[in-house]
């Protein structure tokens, strides 16, 4: 009982909030409430910040917490990209590379994990992914304030913004991929029975 009671920590609750809050949005984007939509989204980033900041600050930190933190982050930019993707408000391409890493991310730890690597103590977060992260909400900030408050999201500033921070998502998803993918291969057991012989 008392190792279930850890995991009900103000971060943990922010992070499970942070999950509520996709349905909600997707349910508002839906409806073309962007406004509404943009404001949920922004909540919901919110949170992402704040749980990390919470957890160290006040000694919080969790296996639950290290596992649904960047899970919660997954689920609702994945979810965020294929709205805007299907609406035609960003390249298709980028939605299929933005998915297809994540996916290909949550595969590999599963597949490691099945294999006996404790993945928790093997496999930390990189910078560059953190980064990534950051500039995937940027990005949909970005479109969705656009056409939120100026209709077609077409000014010049907006549509330089847009378009840097796409590019900079595809190079950065791409590397960040590769780079998880290269620590899988370092960490996969070379026996195929435990994480100590990789």
């Amino acid at each position: 009982m008392a190792i279930g009671e850890k995991n009900w920590t103000i971060p943990n609750l922010l992070t499970i909030f942070r999950v509520l809050l996709t349905p909600v949005f997707v349910v508002l984007f839906m409806q073309e409430r962007l406004y509404s939509a943009l404001l949920t989204f922004g909540a919901a980033g919110l949170t992402d910040a704040l749980d990390g900041t919470i957890a160290r600050v006040l000694h919080q930190r969790s296996r639950l917490g290290a596992m649904l933190d960047p899970l919660a982050d997954k689920i609702l930019l994945v979810t965020s990209f294929i709205c805007l993707a299907i609406k035609g408000w960003i390249p298709g391409w980028l939605a299929v590379v933005v998915v297809s890493r994540d996916v290909i991310i949550v595969g590999g730890l599963a597949v490691l994990s099945f294999s006996g690597v404790d993945v928790r103590e093997r496999i930390h977060p990189i910078l560059i992914s953190k980064i990534n992260t950051l500039v995937q909400m940027l990005l949909i900030l970005v479109v969705l304030g656009g056409r939120a408050y100026f209709g077609n999201g077409g000014e010049p500033v907006l549509v330089i913004s847009r378009n840097v921070l796409v590019g900079l998502v595809a190079v950065l998803s791409v590397v960040s991929g590769s780079l998880y993918i290269y620590k899988w291969f370092g960490a996969f057991p070379s026996d195929g029975r435990n994480g100590n012989g990789g």
